[in-house]
């Protein structure tokens, strides 16, 4: 008699190309960002370069930590709302020592959070439609720039903008990649072989001592903390859920805060539990069984510290470029998340005004006492939400 012939051992490849496809759109698609936010609150190119190797070692280890722990395809990313943050914020400080005591802060927040759930529950209320403006104004300036781009360097900004046009309606996952790439040739034709003049190929970390000054605390650390927390961790929760997998929000919390102030001593912002690229890792995409999904989480965590040395090589394409081009192509790598933004902000009818109110404010770029717009859009948003409910309320 003769036995059945055993199932084939499912093949690791697709699971680890999955993996390998969420680091490749992840980091492609905003590391201009972060270069870009690091540059706007005074970081040279080291101490950039430096703060882009560390965030990618920290959420390389991250990630395989949290995935081999919990066996659940669970991811870090770097925070993009947090670098359009900085990008926004820019001139309230030019000393990166403040800027990196914010970072500080706001990693400390985010692991305070984790050990008090009450913390997490607080931040949990914040409306959405008025954390959402908040977000929605954070980006706004950075969206705008490749209308500017359009009109000031056509020759260079024009073809990035139609081809992320083209590859947007036919393969999106890749436009912003794709786009990026032909910015980098059309940079190296029009600079030649000079824009890698001076540049450290072979990235080191930068130790950067924080200075605290409670000004830049405000307008940094606290938007960055809500920021993270409203806008990236919540949500990437909310995406491994609904895959149906618990979530350990606790060890996720610790493992993405201590890993943030780990490298905010090396210049690197905030880092968090990734949502859209978690959605392909915890997706049938990534693996029929479910609990297989878990090994394209520990690939792409492998894949980012394989690829933090190129951190170097992507510094000294963003200091030769012209600020406006890499500016543009940030804002059409958030032009989506605006778009998710905007429409959550004004779902409820009732709280449009105080989302209005809060856009409009952020998106301004004021300063108030040396503190930034997002800090006073979040504060103006709540006092015209209670003002708007109470009325509402007493009629």
């Amino acid at each position: 008699m003769t036995s059945a012939p055993s199932a084939p051992r499912p093949s690791l490849a697709q699971p680890v190309a999955t993996g390998l496809i969420a680091l490749a759109t992840g980091f492609a698609s905003t590391f201009s960002i972060v270069l870009a936010g690091l540059a706007a609150v005074g970081a040279d190119r080291d101490q950039a370069s430096s703060g882009l190797l560390a965030i990618c070692v920290a959420i390389g280890v991250g990630s395989i930590v949290l995935s081999l722990w919990h066996r659940i395809p669970i991811m870090l990313a770097w925070s993009t709302p947090g670098a359009a943050l900085l990008v926004a914020t820019a001139g309230v400080t030019d000393r990166f020592g403040e800027a990196v005591a914010a970072f500080l802060v706001a990693a400390l927040l985010v692991m305070l959070t984790g050990l008090l759930p009450a913390l997490g529950r607080l931040i949990a209320r914040i409306p959405r439609s008025v954390a959402n403006a908040m977000l929605a104004g954070i980006i706004f300036p950075l969206a705008l720039a490749p209308v500017q781009a359009a009109v000031e360097i056509p020759l260079l900004a024009l073809p990035v903008i139609a081809l992320w046009l083209v590859l947007f309606r036919w393969a999106p996952r890749w436009a912003t990649p794709a786009a990026l790439v032909l910015a980098l040739v059309l940079i190296a034709v029009t600079a030649g072989g000079g824009w890698l003049d001076g540049a450290r190929l072979a990235p080191q970390l930068v130790l950067v001592a924080p200075e605290f000054d409670l000004v830049v605390v405000a307008s940094i650390a606290l938007p960055l903390y809500i920021v993270t927390m409203a806008g990236q961790n919540i949500p990437g929760m909310a995406v491994v859920a609904s895959f149906g997998y618990p979530v350990p929000s606790r060890s996720a919390l610790l493992a993405s805060g201590g890993g943030s102030a780990l490298a905010a001593l090396a210049g690197g912002i905030t880092i968090n539990l990734a949502a859209i690229t978690a959605a392909l890792a915890a997706g049938p995409e990534s693996a029929r069984e479910p609990e297989r999904r878990w090994i394209a989480a520990l690939a792409s965590g492998v894949g980012y510290l394989l690829i933090a040395p190129l951190a170097g090589l992507a510094a000294a394409f963003v200091a030769a470029s012209p600020p406006l081009l890499i500016q543009s192509v940030a804002g059409l790598a958030l032009l989506s998340a605006l778009v998710g933004a905007i429409v959550s902000a004004v779902e409820v009818p009732a709280q449009r005004m105080a989302a209005v109110a809060t856009f409009l404010v952020t998106a301004s770029g004021i300063a108030v006492a040396g503190i930034g717009s997002a800090f006073w859009g979040l504060l103006v948003g709540g006092v015209v939400l209670l003002a708007t409910t109470r009325r509402r309320a007493a009629a």
